[in-house]
């Protein structure tokens, strides 16, 4: 089934359902099964408010206003984007809006935040001087800030109406303003007066002594003068004439394109009533072919049920037919998989038993190597323990001396001995230089009664004497060679 939906010149259709991606919207449309097709009007509303704000002085004050908000439904151009954009714009409005009463409170509070919102934001940047003086800059700024967040509903400002600056009650900024301006136009008033009178007293004398001087001159320039109106009469006469009739002219062609816009007009509406009367025809025999196809598809369902009835009959048999040969050949196969079922079975245990034979065995080899292990570990600490014991006793023997302790226990495990062994493998082979400095003294007596005699003058001699063969030692293993400033090597073959 479907209905015709015609909306008015103020409203138009939303519909959704079958058939339609989002929402479609239409001034006149068919309605199907499965779609829901709802009204909703696009006519602008008024809301007034009475914002409060607060200028940059930290000054608040009422700012009344009037919007008149809407949806917007015409292009601002005539190019494809524009089309584009108007018609996501309506389409957001009835998504967003249209589903709400348009007086209700939701919306009224909508716009007023919004509006609140960017007046308070733009009166926080200006000075109140800034706003009384410049209240139309205030205006368009406003409405452009507003217009940009009420975009996003799909809402425009057709209208927008800012009243006179009140003064909240507490903060008479204006009225106090409002006292000064008429107590500085008084005192201006007074001097004004003061001014003029001075002036009229002064221009008394002067005017006296020009009226005489100017009486001759007006008189003969009154003759010029009226010879110049005549003329000037007749040339406006003239011109009069002529605009009116460019006047008449511009008027019968207003009336002519009047009469032509009436007749286009008549035009149109004779084609909208006929094509009205087409569609309205035209629905009339759709809905004839409607009925006639129920028509054929109720004799075609009556057809069909016959058919069944009399192919479900012989359906029946065969199908009962088919079941019991299915049954028998399902009961050999059943029988055939059990023995084969059993037959696997009984393959299954055996290698279930010779599976766990060996894996009998294998535990047992596994605790045999745990157990020698776990015997090992326990001869390993009982001799670890007895260790223990035994360095403790000899610690307790030695009276707590660890150097003792530590002495005869590398003595007794030959530790000197293998380390003279290595040492001496380690100096094998090598052919080392050994020399044997001495302070040059003779043998012990001697050198018992020098040091006895503590002559400062032979120990220094002893130093110097000393001093060549280190320094040769040294040359022959290193190869470096004394500073000059030092002393000089003797040459091989010299006495010493």
């Amino acid at each position: 089934m479907a209905s015709f939906h015609v909306a008015d010149a103020s409203e138009y259709l939303a519909i959704t359902g079958w058939g339609i991606k989002d929402v479609k919207l239409a001034k006149k449309a068919w309605v199907f099964v499965g779609q829901q097709c709802k009204k909703f009007c696009i006519s602008p509303v008024n809301y007034e408010f009475e914002v409060h704000a607060m200028s940059a002085e930290k000054l608040p004050f009422i700012l009344p206003a009037v919007f008149t908000i809407g949806p917007k439904i015409t292009a601002t151009g005539d190019d494809e984007a524009d089309r584009k954009e108007l018609e996501a714009q309506l389409l957001l409005y009835a998504k967003l809006i249209a589903p709400l009463h348009r007086n209700t409170s939701h919306i009224h509070n909508l716009v007023k935040g919004v509006i609140e919102g960017e007046t308070r934001v733009l009166a926080a940047e200006l000075t109140m001087e800034e706003i009384f003086k410049g209240t139309k800059t205030f205006k368009e700024k406003v409405f452009e800030m507003v217009q940009l967040e009420l975009k996003q509903f799909g809402l425009f400002i057709y209208n927008a109406n800012v009243k006179q600056l009140v003064d909240v009650p507490g903060h008479e900024y204006f009225s106090y303003l409002g006292q000064k301006t008429q107590q500085d136009a008084a005192n201006q008033a007074k001097v004004d007066v003061a001014e003029a009178r001075m002036k009229g007293e002064v221009g008394a004398k002067e005017r006296e002594g020009l009226t005489k001087q100017n009486a001759a001159k007006v008189d003969a320039e009154t003759k010029v003068l009226s010879v110049r109106q005549m003329g000037q009469g007749l040339k406006e006469e003239a011109k009069v004439k002529a605009e009116v009739q460019v006047f008449e002219n511009a008027r019968e062609a207003d009336i002519a394109a009047a009469k032509a816009e009436l007749a286009m007009k008549k035009a149109g509406w004779d084609k909208q009533a006929k094509v009205a009367e087409v569609e309205a025809a035209k629905a009339v025999a759709i809905r004839e072919a409607e009925l006639q196809m129920e028509v054929e598809i109720k004799n075609a369902m009556r057809q069909t049920e016959k058919l069944k009835a009399e192919q479900l009959s012989k359906a029946t048999v065969q199908y009962e037919t088919q079941v019991q040969d299915s049954n028998a050949l399902l009961y050999s196969r059943q029988k055939a998989a059990e023995a084969a079922l059993f037959e696997q079975m009984r393959t299954a245990e055996a290698r279930k038993a010779q599976a766990d034979a060996k894996f009998f065995e294998q535990k047992m080899a596994e605790d045999a190597k745990l157990y020698a292990k776990q015997k090992e570990a326990e001869s390993v600490a009982l001799v670890g323990k007895a260790k223990t014991e035994y360095v403790a006793s000899m610690l307790q023997a030695l009276g707590g001396n660890y150097h003792a302790l530590r002495d005869y226990l590398m003595i007794d495990a030959g530790m000197y001995t293998e380390m003279a062994r290595i040492n001496a493998g380690a100096v094998n082979g090598m052919q080392p230089k050994i020399s044997i400095w001495s302070n040059g003294g003779g043998d012990a007596g001697n050198a018992g009664g020098e040091a006895a005699a503590g002559s400062a003058l032979q120990q220094v001699a002893g130093v110097y004497k000393m001093l060549p063969p280190l320094l040769s030692t040294v040359h022959e293993q290193t190869g470096m060679l004394p500073p000059a400033w030092m002393c000089t090597l003797p040459k091989d073959g010299d006495a010493n």
